[in-house]
């Protein structure tokens, strides 16, 4: 069962879009859902197919916006909406998340294919970094997989006379390399880090983590280096590490994704989740 672009409110109660996946031939499957990562999208790549092989081996799957992502209800592809996109922050996604979490429990609490109870948050690039602070804040939530995450934020931030003029001119712009648009990022996004930075310090988060948590990055991931993944399992002991030779930030997949199956990067994934969330190693 497929249901895409169902629309429900997010952050400062902007749109959201999201796509839900199950198996109507499996009863109470365990729910997964996924957050993409800086400069994406739901749909990018093969992250659908990805969300159906999913499901297809007994997960219930939700992906989603976020809502100031720079995509709109009308076009949840690329980014028609700079502005938007310029507004972005941490603590906006952390609230989208919850918004799309308090959904689902509301919806599919008495699913009779769906067991909500059993929550997985997957994050890929940027999204595991906010999948781990939200593990560590919200109970509800009973397993973590990170994939190529990133494991600082303030890093990544500039610094110095960078910084003083992303100050005074309050926007600074990153290309995207494949739309070539200039995007904006407004000073509020440093400001709002700076106000929160505790909330938002993921080495924190990892270093409380109680749950099982699932690590796994390409040792050719250019985007994010295989050192924050071993930060992030290094903080966690008790987390599983999965290092895949060879692959790059997005394991084989690229945009658009044309083939009709997954890389054997996100097969061999797709695999170890279902079997970690099942408790089978």
């Amino acid at each position: 069962m497929k249901k895409k672009n169902r629309v429900i409110k997010g952050a400062q109660g902007r749109p959201l879009l999201l796509d839900m996946f199950y198996n109507t031939a499996i009863e109470l499957a365990p729910l997964i859902i996924f957050c993409h990562g800086y400069k994406g999208f739901k749909d990018w790549g093969a992250w659908d197919l990805f969300s159906k092989a999913l499901a297809a081996n007994g997960n219930a799957v939700i992906k989603f916006n976020f809502s100031h992502n720079g995509g709109t209800v009308e076009q949840p592809i690329d980014f028609p909406d700079l502005e938007a996109f310029g507004q972005n922050n941490y603590t906006k996604e952390l609230e989208d998340l919850d918004c799309v979490m308090n959904w689902a429990e509301a919806t599919y609490a008495n699913h009779p294919h769906i067991d909500v109870s059993q929550l997985t948050l997957v994050g890929h690039s940027r999204g595991g970094g906010i999948v781990t602070l939200k593990a560590a804040e919200d109970s509800r939530v009973k397993t973590l997989v990170t994939l190529a995450s990133v494991a600082d934020f303030k890093s990544r931030f500039p610094k110095g006379s960078d910084l003083e003029a992303w100050k005074l001119e309050g926007v600074r712009f990153v290309m995207n390399g494949r739309t070539k648009q200039q995007m904006p990022h407004y000073y509020q996004f440093y400001e709002d880090f700076i106000e929160n930075e505790s909330r938002l310090t993921i080495r924190t988060a990892a270093e409380q983590l109680a749950l099982p948590h699932l690590i796994i990055h390409g040792d050719a991931d250019t985007s994010v280096d295989l050192k924050e993944g071993l930060a992030l399992h290094s903080w966690h002991p008790k987390s599983q590490l999965l290092i895949l030779e060879g692959a790059n930030h997005v394991f084989g997949s690229y945009h658009p994704w044309v083939s009709s199956e997954l890389s054997s990067y996100l097969q061999q994934i797709q695999s170890k989740i279902t079997c970690f969330i099942n408790n089978l190693g």
